[in-house]
């Protein structure tokens, strides 16, 4: 479940990295001791320089949370448990790629490899059939995300080349809602 955690850190801030893990996730999903050492090294490594430059989480630690607005809904709103933490945020992280794809944010080749690497790691990318999501449960759950400011949700998504992201408000609210509409749209808790 951690491995979601790794490829967000390509994902937000360290391009070289992801394409390493386009090299070597089967090794990870094989506990290859010198790629897990070198993925958790690499991790942290981008886990402090994150945190050193924004100790008291005012804008770019934000960063840290990529898929984590969306996947903290998933957990929440199917009931903790039901979700392993990782996995709900790999779920999100593909929900974030889809929507800075549908703003053109990012090529779509990338939302693309995105969802490659995810699936190369055995992670989920949609919700089952049978989830209690649905858009509703979405946008609630959202609301009351920490990352809610004065009132006005701000998300991490992706933007420009690889290993670039924002952390803001000002997002094409249609794109999210849609996203979030592509997502639960097979999940019987949408009907």
């Amino acid at each position: 479940s951690g491995v979601s955690e790794i490829v967000k850190y390509g994902l937000i801030r360290d391009a070289e990295f992801f394409e390493w893990q386009e090299d070597n996730m089967e090794k990870l999903l094989e506990r290859d001791s010198d790629a897990l050492r070198f993925a958790i090294t690499r991790s942290c490594q981008n886990k402090a320089a994150v945190v050193k430059a924004d100790e008291k989480e005012s804008g770019v630690r934000a960063t840290l949370n990529l898929g984590h607005t969306f996947g903290h809904a998933i957990e929440n709103g199917s009931g903790y448990g039901s979700w392993l933490h990782g996995e709900a945020v790999s779920i999100g992280t593909a929900m974030a790629a889809t929507m800075s794809g549908r703003m053109g944010w990012i090529d779509e080749s990338l939302v693309k490899r995105i969802y490659t690497l995810l699936d190369r790691a055995k992670l989920p990318l949609e919700l089952p059939v049978d989830s209690p999501m649905n858009e509703d449960k979405f946008l609630r759950r959202m609301s009351v995300d920490k990352k809610v400011a004065n009132g006005k949700l701000r998300l991490i998504l992706l933007k420009g080349d690889l290993g670039n992201c924002v952390f803001t408000g000002d997002f094409d609210e249609a794109a999210m809602k849609s996203t979030i509409e592509d997502f639960v749209s097979e999940c019987s808790g949408s009907q």
